[in-house]
């Protein structure tokens, strides 16, 4: 079973989002069995931001002195044993995902939880460095949304 911790340091959030943990919480009640974890307790942390902090955290830990949509902090645990797994954490900019300001509440979901769906295939190590790596996780994101529609629609 997956649990997401989700924190907000950013408004704009609620005014989209009325209900964030249990939005994203039921996400991962949609994902494939495959993704479910059903024998463990697994979770993660995601963070509602914005790009002006979401800048600085990509800076620190990447080098990198710009906004982006998302950031993934996996976190690597040795036993594979564990009842319970810490996955990592996830960053989402508030602005990225609002960028077409006219977007309707549910084109907002639907962008949502794609790239939440990108961060936690990151978190279990997915990639998109080499083109190989890329279709491998384009095709799971594909997969992941598709069951994933039901509960947004």
């Amino acid at each position: 079973m997956i649990k997401v911790n989700v924190l907000s340091e950013d408004k704009s959030w609620s005014k989209k989002l009325k209900k964030k943990e249990i939005f994203f919480n039921s996400i991962c009640k949609f994902f494939p069995k495959k993704f479910q974890f059903t024998e463990k307790k697994v979770y993660f942390t995601l963070l509602l931001s914005n790009n002006k902090n979401i800048k600085k955290l990509n800076k620190k830990f990447r080098n990198k002195n710009k906004h982006t949509d998302i950031l993934s902090f996996p976190f690597h645990q040795k036993s594979k044993k564990l009842k319970e797994i810490y996955l990592g954490d996830i960053i989402i900019s508030f602005n990225y995902m609002n960028k077409s300001k006219n977007l309707s509440t549910y084109d907002f979901k639907e962008k949502v939880a794609k790239i939440f769906i990108h961060g936690f295939l990151h978190l279990l190590d997915f990639n998109h460095i080499k083109k190989k790596d890329y279709i491998k996780m384009f095709n799971q994101e594909k997969k992941i949304f598709k069951s994933v529609q039901k509960f947004i629609n």
